[in-house]
């Protein structure tokens, strides 16, 4: 009986470091306080990956988290209470997330793609979702990306627009589009409804912002404004005419194209928002500029339209000061009368998204940013006079750029991640950064002995050293002329070994020395150079054996060298792999080594002869990190293609992978009694994976990734009607299957007749009948008293006419239907082949027609 190995799961038990993800926007949450009603707390509800995070802006903290399963979250979407959350994933699903029981009991699955936009209505009774599949649910009208969508409050209608560089008007209650703006020459970015929702304004990828008048058909046309003589944009001049090009006779609402304003940024528009009190609007482009306007109310327009009227009033007068002729100027209201531009705030870093609204207590505008380097603000916008300023903003719990290095202490209760800009010490246990100390570029990095100071190689080729409890920087060491790409502790934790891309490994021993700047009291720690060993080629990473008797250095040349420790005489040379061998680990008991290559493959060496055990094909992507889990023969592995993988060396077999980053895998973390394991990622998040209690067994877990795999593959193919395929012959067919009767015995009704009252087509044809205005001689007919025998002979005669009509068309029809059948039986070949054979007849007739001359 063969037994089968069991080994212990890891699961993850915590994401860190992510303050705002990319890819969906962030939105403005205000809940009054418990303890006093008229006390609002602000906060910020961003997407982290797979959660959104609740971050309170005042105290710049963590309040609440929604974990979301597998997939990142692509947009979101406060209800008008700002009681649910609306939440949609990549994997097209929606969720509702109720804010007060942190709960979510309604999930949407309608989309095959990532969601891109969400929309409540006004009653916070109806949402509305655009997906990247071109869906609308419930009905498909884009050709491209949906980026916005709009309930109107007036009327049972929808607003879309799409990256197909259309604007459509849906009517919800026939589920059919009956309106479409072709004015756009790019795709449309955005769109807001302003003033009472009479104004569309819509954001395509140029430098204009197109403003459309929304109104019923029968006041437009009774509106007939006259066009001004004089310089129009390319929007005015080119797009005119085509706003009205598809307006449908008989559609509730009618949209013309008014004018265009002129954006500061060159750049395509991101999005386009309008405060919840329809005062402010805000665009932001692609550059990172933030451009914000002021919604003028109609008093306001007058006030400005008067000032303007009594400006030209002057002028005229100045201008006609010789002539007698007194005439009132005409002022017309264009765009510029009712949109002011108010301000424009442009960053260093660039801003991915924003919401907005205007506190009137306070009387100033509230912008709340999210910036690229995972980080959000909050700005306030002041009316009198006009300026920004950053009130709060969300910086401490994450990096600013990719984590490239990850290291625990030597009871794995804290962490340490190093970025370009910094280093952070995290608690494991709570999830919170304990210290954040600004540094150079970090590559790696080290707890040393004691964990009361940690030590970091840079990419500027320094070696700092870091004092935990005081967060000063005690010494910076230039140790190299390259970046320093790996560090490791001797075995007798009494130094440290450094290897760099100037083909150097150089050995360091702490030290204590005096120094009255740090303390006159008591000595600090330092290192001293004691031996260099110089390569031919750039050192990518360097590991002392467990037991001090080997060092392991890897080379550009694709190689790894052995070397003994004492003497640092060569002993072996492990060759094998295709590309540069980025990481190595030994395991406890010094008998085998790890490599992981740029080749995507892991190589497996004994160090008592070198040679390899095994070569293993362990990712689709670059190795960037392997680490074997202490006293055992168990490791790890993380790479490019976003996973982590959990390997048996002796088996030489893949117990398990772990997903859950959303881009590469930089570094790799293992703590000293293995219980827990970190990685940094591209995607800024560090993650914690911890090993549970639960057996995990082989070929179960191949068996689940089967059925994962055969599950997304179906999920992704999608069936496709063929036309005239039927399977009545077949006794059984599959559940679901689309076939041409089931297609056609579950068509939908056109939008025409659901508007009617669900007729059938034949009582359309009638009522459309009827509706035919009686027009050339009815009057003259119906009122000459003679022709009324005539007219009532005809009511009487004309039905029994159109019967006997009839009944002689089938009659005939009949017969010939007759005839074809003798002349099939008579001369065994159908209709078409007869006519076939009458087309060769003629083709030969022409030929012999036609005689060659030699």
């Amino acid at each position: 009986m063969v037994l089968t190995k069991a080994y212990l799961r890891y699961v993850q038990s915590a994401c860190l470091g992510v303050i705002c993800s990319l890819k969906a926007n962030l939105v403005f949450i205000k809940r009054r306080s418990s303890k006093s009603a008229s006390q609002v707390t602000q906060y910020a509800a961003c997407p982290s990956l797979e959660s959104v995070v609740l971050w309170d802006l005042r105290r710049g903290e963590k309040t609440l988290e929604l974990k979301g399963d597998k997939h990142e979250v692509t947009a979101l979407q406060a209800s008008p209470d700002q009681q649910v959350l609306a939440v949609g994933y990549e994997d097209g699903t929606i969720k509702l997330w109720r804010l007060e029981t942190k709960s979510s009991q309604v999930t949407f699955s309608g989309h095959k793609s990532g969601v891109s936009v969400l929309k409540f209505d006004e009653s916070g009774g109806r949402l509305v979702s655009g997906s990247r599949d071109t869906d609308v649910i419930v009905f498909k009208g884009h050709k491209g990306l949906i980026t916005q969508c709009h309930f109107m409050k007036s009327q049972n209608i929808l607003i879309t627009s799409s990256k197909d560089s259309f604007v459509k008007f849906w009517d919800l209650d026939t589920q059919h589009c009956f309106l479409t703006l072709v004015g756009h020459r790019s795709e449309v970015w955005g769109f807001a409804v302003i003033q009472d929702e009479t104004r569309l304004i819509t954001g395509c990828s140029d430098n204009e912002l197109r403003v459309w008048k929304i109104s019923s058909p029968e006041l437009n046309e009774t509106e007939n404004p006259e066009k001004e003589d004089g310089k129009r944009t390319a929007a005015e001049a080119g797009l005119q005419d085509d706003s009205v090009e598809r307006i449908n006779e008989g559609s509730q609402l009618a949209c013309t194209l008014m004018g265009s304003i002129l954006r500061h940024s060159h750049e395509r528009v991101v999005s386009v928002l309008v405060d919840s009190s329809q005062s402010f609007l805000g665009c932001l482009g692609n550059d990172s500029q933030l451009e914000l306007f002021k919604i003028l109310t109609e008093e306001e327009i007058q006030k400005h339209m008067h000032k303007k009227l009594k400006k030209q009033r002057k002028k005229a007068k100045k201008e006609g000061a010789n002539e007698n002729v007194e005439t009132d100027p005409v002022i017309t209201r264009t765009v510029e009368d009712e949109l002011h531009r108010l301000h424009s705030i442009k960053l260093r870093t660039k801003i991915k998204s924003f919401d907005l609204y205007f506190d009137k207590i306070a009387n100033d505008l509230k912008l709340l940013l999210s910036l690229q380097n995972n980080s959000i603000q909050l700005h306030a916008v002041t009316l009198k006079p006009v300026n920004s300023s950053c009130t709060s903003s969300v910086l401490l719990p994450g990096h600013r750029s990719d984590v490239r290095t990850l290291c625990f202490n030597s009871n794995g209760s804290c962490l340490l991640s190093g970025a370009q800009e910094s280093v952070k010490i995290w608690n494991r246990i709570s999830g919170q950064p304990i210290r954040t100390l600004s540094t150079g570029y970090a590559l790696t990095s080290i707890f040393v002995p004691g964990d009361r100071h940690f030590i970091i190689g840079t990419k500027a080729g320094k070696l700092e050293i870091y004092e935990i409890s005081s967060g000063q920087l005690l010494e910076s060491v230039d140790a190299h002329e390259g970046p320093v790409w790996s560090i490791s502790l001797f075995a007798d934790k009494r130094g440290f070994v450094s290897g760099s891309g100037d083909s150097t490994v150089k050995f360091w021993e702490f030290e204590l020395v005096s120094d009255e700047e740090h303390a006159q009291a008591s000595k600090r720690l330092s290192v001293s150079h004691v031996q260099t060993l110089k390569l031919k080629e750039e050192v990518m990473c360097v590991k002392y054996s467990p037991n001090q008797r080997l060092l392991a250095v890897s080379l550009l040349d694709c190689t790894v060298k052995i070397f003994f420790a004492d003497t640092l005489k060569f002993f072996l040379s492990l060759y094998g792999h295709k590309l540069p061998v980025m990481t190595l680990d030994i395991s406890s008991d010094s008998n085998l080594i790890i490599t992981g290559s740029a080749d995507k493959n892991i190589k497996i060496w004994g160090l008592d002869y070198g040679d390899c055990h095994k070569s293993i094909f362990g990712h689709d992507d670059s190795i960037m990190g392997v680490q074997f889990v202490p006293k055992t023969h168990y490791f790890f592995s993380v790479s490019k293609d976003k996973t982590l993988k959990y390997w048996d060396a002796d088996k030489f077999e893949q117990i398990t992978t772990l997903k859950g980053h959303y881009a590469e895998v930089w570094c790799l973390a293992v703590s000293p009694n293995g219980d827990h394991v970190a990685t940094g990622s591209h995607d800024r998040s560090l993650r914690l994976w911890e090993r549970t209690e639960e057996p995990l067994f082989v070929e179960e877990e191949r068996e689940l990734e089967r059925e994962r795999e055969h599950e997304e593959s179906i999920a992704q193919n999608t069936e496709r009607v063929i036309p005239g395929e039927t399977e009545a012959e077949a006794e059984a067919v599959k559940a679901g299957k689309k076939t041409l009767e089931t297609v056609m015995a579950s068509r939908s009704s056109h939008p025409v007749l659901v508007a009617y009252g669900n007729v059938t087509p034949v009582r359309y044809v009638l009522e459309v009948l009827k509706k035919i205005r009686s027009r050339i001689h009815h009057g003259q007919i119906v009122s000459n008293r003679v022709l009324v025998p005539v007219i009532d002979s005809l009511r009487k005669h004309a039905k029994s006419r159109v019967h006997e009509l009839r009944d002689t068309i089938g009659f005939n029809l009949a017969g010939l239907r007759f005839i074809q059948g003798e002349m099939e039986a008579r001369q065994e070949s159908f209709f078409a082949d007869a006519t076939q054979k009458v087309k060769k007849i003629r083709k030969k007739q022409k030929s012999a027609i036609v005689q060659v001359v030699k």
